[in-house]
């Protein structure tokens, strides 16, 4: 005799239930995305992190199927734009494209922060980072890390940076804390304007992006000194580290600028579980390396567990030298 299980209703809302419990998240990341995604750029149009963006934003349109807008929102050095991400909807269609500065020095440069850089978001993947490059014109008598710190001992010396609190004033502040010496910060409105006085012979050096410096330094008219990362940089591989210059106080000296993508901090696992993957997937793309990488930028994704460490190690770095420094911005 054929038995047939018939469940009680109780049974069967029970296991209705389960079952649609267990497929939720599955369900929900399948569905994502319905509409376009937008990556907020919290800078002016044409800069790196706008490229950065669209370029990634073309692979990841590609491959979620849907378009993906980038929406620049400048002002206060990347912070206006980090906010409006941090309060949007934890839905997965506002993003942030978040540098150094937006992500980790302005938590402890700005003192009405109206965010907190590790609580308010979700880190989805670290996409580029730099190092910057110590230079000067090449016309000095300086060729080493040791003439630059004898020839500030011997007289005021002069470094330019793209504005008060960016990544390259505060490498220049983190150096002094490392040596003694003390450096005479001159804040411009950008590199390019650092640049032609380097290149002028009014600026002495500057702490730079690799990719404001490296067409200078391959034309011979800009010297690169040193690089702030822990390892050389394979664009510039005789040009040794600061670290490894023979000087005991910069063994460890390390500082680099990065970018990376963020979503709102309440965003769904799942959803973000499966962002990340696309993102990892686009910066490991040939054309995507290979571009990018020609610019001086190391590529490389990473889980948001790593991304999330990163930070955490990040802003405590960056208070530490805008504290002992006494930086401030208007």
């Amino acid at each position: 005799m054929t038995h047939t299980y018939a469940p009680s209703r109780r049974q069967f809302a029970l296991l209705t239930a389960s079952l649609l419990a267990g497929a939720t998240p599955l369900t929900r990341a399948q569905a994502w995305p319905t509409k376009p995604i937008r990556i907020v750029v919290p800078f002016p149009p044409g800069g790196s992190t706008d490229l950065l963006a669209r370029r990634l934003g073309e692979k990841l349109a590609v491959a979620l199927g849907q378009p993906v807008v980038v929406d620049n929102k400048p002002g206060a050095g990347g912070t206006t734009g980090a906010d409006g991400v941090a309060k949007s909807p934890a839905d997965g269609y506002t993003l942030l494209m978040g540098v150094t500065g937006s992500n980790a020095i302005a938590a402890s440069l700005y003192p009405k922060l109206p965010y907190d850089p590790v609580k308010d978001f979700a880190p989805v993947s670290q996409v580029v980072s730099a190092p910057l490059v110590l230079a000067v014109n090449a016309a000095s008598p300086i060729k080493t890390v040791a003439d630059y710190i004898a020839a500030a001992r011997a007289q005021p010396m002069t470094y330019g940076s793209p504005g008060n609190g960016t990544s390259m004033h505060l490498t220049g502040e983190m150096f002094d804390l490392a040596t003694g010496v003390k450096l005479t910060h001159v804040p411009y409105r950008g590199s390019a304007p650092a640049m032609n006085d380097l290149l002028g012979g009014t600026l002495a050096s500057m702490f730079g992006d690799f990719l404001v410096l490296l067409p200078q330094i391959r034309a011979g008219k800009v010297r690169a000194i040193a690089v702030t990362s822990a390892r050389r940089h394979p664009l510039l591989p005789d040009v040794p580290t600061i670290a490894e210059s023979g000087i005991a106080a910069l063994n460890g000296f390390e500082a680099s600028s990065w970018q990376g993508l963020f979503a709102p901090a309440a965003m769904p696992r799942d959803v973000l579980s499966r962002l990340n993957a696309e993102v990892v997937k686009a910066m490991d793309s040939p054309d995507i390396k290979e571009f990018f990488g020609s610019q001086g930028f190391i590529v490389a994704g990473s889980s948001p567990e790593q991304f999330r460490a990163f930070i955490e190690a990040e802003v405590p770095k960056w208070s530490r030298v805008v504290k002992a420094a006494n930086v401030k911005v208007e």
